[in-house]
């Protein structure tokens, strides 16, 4: 299997900008997974295709604003940084350009609040850094950090608060889970009164998510780890679900990578903590979930390899071409697709 398998063509107009002015009325494509059918709804219409019983599952990590910029403290050279994940108290792994210039014992200055000393190198523009600051991390990233955009975002984010899901809630993502961005409050509501339970999981995006492939052969790509939490509560509902024969809908990659790390490790649902690094392409047998909320991803990304490996790659592939034909939204501001049983 070849990354390039999971090429595609992308008119640059295409990719969206900045987001709809209201959340849930981007475009919603349902495929139905067995048949490769197509229809062409709002994402207001998501209630429509939920019913009760069925349990929709979100991902509640909030963005960190994890891209700051400072000065290295001997030449004053200007050093950005993209906080990936908290390793263990104030040792972040980053990643950091220029990384040529950052070894260990280099100092990056942000304010006089905040600085940081490279403990570890790795490669790929990876380091690990201790923070130093006067106050509390995250309100002194609040007023220096920014929203780590994708690069293929170019406009500015007026509001902060629109690359953020309605219910963000444990901070620790370095990327936003896009697929929950068009919820609302209000559709949530409507989700529930139908009788759908909502349930939350944690995974911190980082860059297991977002880093591309580099590899032809997809099997030699390998993914970084991703922190992911799942409590009592939630593992019982899921379990239950399963049991009685009720459908399992995930908000996004990442809850999915979520969901399907927790059934591989233990064969059932339960409460747990920890890294996954899971990668899903073509093949892959799915053990947790029966649909996908979801957004369109890049071309040859882990993202699109795992939507093929649940709808198979010739109903995405074809779903992709539609979208782009009728001028769809795509990536992380974009529209959102629904992969149906």
């Amino acid at each position: 299997m070849k990354t390039s398998d999971f090429d595609y063509y992308l008119p640059e107009e295409l990719i969206a900008q900045v987001p709809i002015e209201k959340r849930d009325t981007s475009r919603l494509m349902v495929l139905n997974k067995n048949t490769g059918e197509v229809f062409h709804k709002h994402f207001y219409d998501i209630v429509d295709y939920l019913d009760s019983g069925d349990v929709l599952v979100i991902n509640d990590s909030k963005v960190i604003p994890a891209r700051i910029i400072g000065i290295k403290e001997e030449t004053n050279a200007v050093i950005e940084l993209l906080m990936l994940k908290n390793i263990d108290g104030d040792v972040w792994e980053c990643l950091c350009k220029p990384a040529k210039r950052i070894s260990v014992g280099t100092i990056v200055k942000f304010s006089d609040k905040l600085k940081c000393e490279c403990i570890k190198v790795f490669d790929e523009g990876i380091r690990h850094f201790k923070f130093i600051y006067d106050g509390i991390l995250m309100e002194i990233l609040d007023e220096l950090g920014q929203m780590p955009l994708p690069p293929y975002i170019h406009e500015k984010l007026e509001d902060k608060s629109r690359y953020q899901t309605v219910y963000a809630k444990n901070i620790g993502s370095a990327a936003a889970p896009t697929a929950g961005l068009h919820f609302t409050e209000e559709l949530l509501s409507k989700i529930k009164s139908k009788g759908v339970v909502v349930v939350p999981i944690t995974l911190h995006v980082g860059l297991g998510t977002f880093r591309p492939v580099n590899v032809e052969d997809v099997t030699n790509h390998k993914m970084h780890s991703e922190y992911y939490k799942m409590n009592e509560d939630v593992a019982k509902i899921l379990n239950l679900a399963k049991e009685n024969g009720r459908k399992i809908i995930s908000v996004g990659t990442t809850t999915t990578r979520t969901l399907e790390t927790i059934c591989t490790k233990y064969g059932k649902f339960k409460e747990c903590s920890g890294f996954t690094d899971i990668f899903i392409y073509p093949g892959y047998k799915f053990k947790a979930i029966n649909g996908l909320i979801t957004n369109f991803h890049l071309p040859k990304s882990t993202l699109i390899m795992l939507v093929s490996a649940l709808a198979g790659k010739e109903n995405i592939m074809n779903a992709y071409k539609i979208a782009v034909d009728n001028k769809y939204r795509f990536f992380s501001f974009g529209d959102a697709m629904f992969i149906k049983e």
